[in-house]
């Protein structure tokens, strides 16, 4: 699907509109969640608020003025949209999109001041997507794919270009997973760059797409989705996004949505970050013991979007 090539274009492409997001070391903290030397790269202080807009400028970097003239459209549990509603507004288009049922009123609301129209339907993105789908087939409007586009993916991996770069000692990566967009772009990326990088990935238990789908060895489609974390909820994923997964990553492992509560309220304790559910994942990964590292090893985590699900916890 795609290189890491596509990814340094990208991130040269995408450079004038997008954050060189900071990192910080997990220090000084009255709770220890790890005896690793651990930093996490805030992507909440991404433009939108996630690392997606890195993906959806870069997918609107890559095509002619005359693509999106009839306008935007897409199927996102939040993220993705507010970086396509970004797009859009950059691009003066209109942004039409679909959002789940289990979406934050959060998230639609800062949908609606970027300017897009939101449209609720579906319990998972899956269902979402179709209704997307038939928009943009019916009026001519450019989709965007949340993660299974190679534009986007390649400007998701963006990120870890800047992880090496800040953390070039790195040992382990842990990063959240909903369709699968991020953790492929970022694995090409950081196999290509250095191949003893263990990478982890981490689902809800209510929605182990991509878990379900490597212990098969193949996609599968999830008989149900109970996560109630929009951003991470995805019934199936893409061949392509699966293929680069089962190749670069290491190992995917399963979080509640209550360990995830709790992880983000902790970040808001310890830093005054605001981060929702699927920017917590990496820190309920290991305040739970699903991930144990040992002492010495040297750890990135993302937190990958902002929210207001762990303030006042």
């Amino acid at each position: 699907m795609i290189s890491l090539g596509d990814i340094q274009a990208a991130a040269a492409r995408i450079a004038p509109y997008v954050r060189r997001t900071p990192m910080i070391d997990v220090k000084a903290v009255s709770e220890t969640v790890t005896g690793a030397r651990l930093s996490l790269k805030l992507e909440n202080l991404q433009a939108t608020g996630s690392f997606k807009a890195r993906g959806a400028t870069n997918k609107l970097l890559s095509l002619p003025k005359e693509a999106v003239a009839n306008g935007i459209v897409t199927a996102s549990g939040g993220n993705h949209g507010l970086a396509v509603a970004r797009a859009a507004r950059s691009a003066g288009v209109a942004a039409t999109v679909y959002v789940t049922e289990s979406s934050t009123e959060e998230k639609r609301q800062k949908l609606r001041r970027w300017g897009a129209t939101v449209e609720v339907c579906g319990k998972i993105w899956n269902e979402a997507n179709v209704a997307a789908l038939a928009q943009a087939e019916a009026t001519g409007a450019a989709y965007f794919h949340p993660f299974a586009d190679p534009m986007v993916v390649a400007g998701q991996g963006t990120t870890a270009l800047e992880l090496l770069e800040d953390m070039p000692d790195l040992d382990v990566v842990l990063v959240a997973i909903g369709g699968g967009g991020l953790i492929s772009g970022m694995a090409v990326a950081l196999k290509a760059l250095k191949p003893s990088v263990r990478i982890i990935g981490i689902e809800p238990e209510g929605s182990p797409t991509l878990k379900a789908s490597l212990d098969a060895g193949r996609v599968v489609r999830l008989d149900s989705v109970t996560s109630k974390v929009a951003t991470m909820s995805c019934g199936e994923t893409d061949v392509g996004v699966f293929d680069l997964i089962r190749d670069h990553v290491d190992e995917v492992v399963l979080v509640s949505d209550a360990q995830m509560e709790a992880a983000a309220g902790w970040l808001w304790f310890e830093f005054g970050i605001a981060a929702d559910l699927s920017g917590a994942a990496a820190i309920a990964a290991l305040r739970s013991g699903v991930v144990t590292l040992q002492e010495g090893t040297v750890a990135g985590g993302l937190v990958c979007g902002a929210g207001l699900d762990g303030v006042g916890l």
